[in-house]
């Protein structure tokens, strides 16, 4: 019975990152043996006792009990059901998507799951993807926010972009669509002062200006490309002053700014809002499925309502909920700030949640898009802490890296351990515990190593402890002294320790020092064979983490960590 069980309980934990769960080995155990179903308490009992068992086995020599008692269960591909997001009135080969952002900044983990959805969606279908950036508003502009934005897109969609379009590139568009609405009568030029005109629409009161006839709008709306000042005339559409909705009543369309742009200079007055703009380009570009925040629903009303009196069908609207961190800032203007003031040295700052600084880490595309699309099109909001979001994001990107990141030893606060009457010996350990054809890292080792503080400061007494596929040892005061070489001895002592990565003292080493997520920094030594490596590789640090090598020094490396 023991090790029938054993046998699930190493499938379980070796799918899960070594994180068996007892009543998903009972499920399992007992479909395949429901013999055992006579004394379900005692099964979960033993289960609950193997898994202890296992948890202290490091994940690599579970793989290998596993193989040796039950190579078919461990080549069993774990089954994960994909949750399928189907878009309505989606015809293949026809669907286009557009992601909007306002270029203010470069995009950071809210857009993530937006912009990874638009993407998968498009690909799903053979469609298009246009990333459309709305830059209608000169005074809300981070002129390098446009490449950035660009080259954030690309990577996280693996290149899916298809087609960017600028909104004040095309503000002709815009303009031509005005004075036609203006010319049917559905537009009107305002020039009441905005508090009086709210205190009217509270009140479902037309303006005076509202019923004035076509030719006197046609003319105010030429003389806001010439004559009138920022703030004393706006472009309304003309809808129902009584809409029981009061966001629909006369919203506006267009208005004077002055603001220097960044990329049109003083070239340009008069600028769209957002709703105008918005339902010109997603019929001029042919976009068939807007899938945004359901805050916008509104505005989604406000655009129908504009391409209704152009004759125009508008995109079949799709909304998400809104995930709302309780502690990771977002706001993109106060992080500008805060960049100029020298609080950050950069929109790659490690300690910031844009994109930017996550791929200098070594977060992964995929980590991201397998989150987008495991939420789905959900209008249900999510509340998450910084904690609870990357425990799913690290798992997703961990999945990615653990495939392709090679191990090395990295000793963080290095001390030397003596380890008296140990012998000389020759260590192979793989690259890569289950890509054994990338080779080997050897080591000549005798009694002089160094292992990190912490671990040397947990060193227990009376406990037989193993350096990692080396040797093992005990200790007794500051004495250490081998005991054996055998990983078998080590794993069935009774009185078992610590494993501990190691390096040989008077190796050739690198000088390491890796940044974490809060700022801080851990100096160290590695294994000399990180110094070949060229910047932008990642790594897993036994014991430690994944990390990418950000720099290369003269005398020294910096790793930026991404995760555990």
């Amino acid at each position: 019975m023991k090790d029938i069980i054993e046998t699930y309980v190493l499938k379980n934990s070796i799918d899960f990152n070594g994180k068996a769960n007892a009543n998903a080995v009972l499920g399992r155990v007992l479909a395949d043996h429901p013999e055992f179903k006579k004394d379900v308490k005692s099964t979960l009992q033993t289960i609950h006792q193997i898994i202890k068992e296992i948890e202290k086995i490091p994940i690599p020599e579970q793989m290998k009990k596993l193989e040796k008692s039950a190579p078919d269960l461990l080549h069993e591909k774990k089954v994960v059901k994909e949750k399928e997001t189907i878009l309505p009135n989606a015809e293949k080969g026809k669907v286009v998507v557009r992601f909007a952002p306002s270029p203010s900044g470069p995009l950071h983990l809210g857009h993530a799951y937006v912009l990874s959805l638009n993407s998968e969606l498009a690909k799903k279908y053979d469609g298009k993807l246009i990333l459309r950036l709305e830059d209608t508003n000169p005074a809300n502009i981070y002129d390098k926010a446009y490449e950035m934005i660009h080259t954030d897109a690309q990577w996280l969609t693996h290149g899916n972009v298809a087609q960017v379009s600028i909104q004040s590139d095309r503000l002709g568009y815009y303009y031509d669509y005005a004075e036609k609405l203006v010319e049917q009568g559905n537009a009107y030029v305002c020039l009441c002062n905005p508090d009086k005109y709210k205190e009217l629409l509270a009140q479902c009161r037309a303006c005076p200006c509202r019923g004035l006839p076509a030719k006197e709008h046609h003319t105010r709306y030429a003389k806001m490309f010439t004559e009138y000042k920022a703030g004393e005339v706006v472009l309304r559409m003309k809808t129902q002053v009584d809409d029981p909705n009061p966001a629909m009543r006369d919203f506006p369309l267009m208005r004077i700014n002055d603001h220097i742009h960044p990329r049109k200079k003083s070239e340009h007055r008069v600028w769209p809002l957002m709703n105008f703009a918005v339902a010109i380009d997603d019929h001029l570009l042919g976009t068939t499925h807007a899938i945004r925040g359901k805050d916008h629903m509104d505005n989604e009303k406000r655009q129908r309502k504009i391409a209704d009196a152009l004759g125009w069908s508008t995109p079949t609207a799709l909304y998400v909920g809104k995930i709302n961190f309780t502690d990771i800032r977002l706001k993109t203007s106060a992080t500008k700030t805060e960049i100029l003031e020298g609080k950050y040295s950069g929109w790659d700052d490690i300690r910031l949640p844009f994109l930017l600084a996550l791929k200098r880490r070594g977060y992964q595309p995929d980590a991201f898009i397998k989150y987008a699309m495991d939420v789905g099109l959900t209008e249900t909001d999510k509340k998450l802490s910084k904690q609870e979001f990357f425990k799913t994001l690290n798992h997703n990107n961990k999945e990615v890296l653990d495939p392709q990141s090679n191990r090395y030893f990295f000793v963080a606060d290095p001390v030397e351990l003596t380890i008296e009457n140990a012998p000389k010996k020759e260590v192979k350990i793989p690259l890569h515990p289950d890509f054994h054809a990338r080779g080997d890292r050897e080591f000549s080792t005798h009694k002089h190593f160094l292992i990190t503080k912490r671990d040397y400061d947990n060193l227990a007494e009376n406990k037989l402890h193993r350096l990692m596929e080396c040797v093992n040892f005990t200790r007794n005061g500051n004495q250490f002294t081998f005991d054996s070489l055998d990983h078998p001895q080590f794993k069935n002592a009774k009185n078992r320790g610590m494993i501990l990565h190691w390096l040989p003292k008077g190796d050739v080493m690198c000088d390491v020092t890796v940044f974490l997520e809060d700022g801080s920094k851990v100096l160290g030594k590695a294994e000399h064979r990180v110094n070949a490596l060229p910047e932008g590789s990642i790594v897993q640090f036994e014991r430690f983490g994944f990390c990418r090598l950000d720099k290369k020094n003269k005398n020294s490396l910096e790793f930026w960590f991404a995760h555990n």
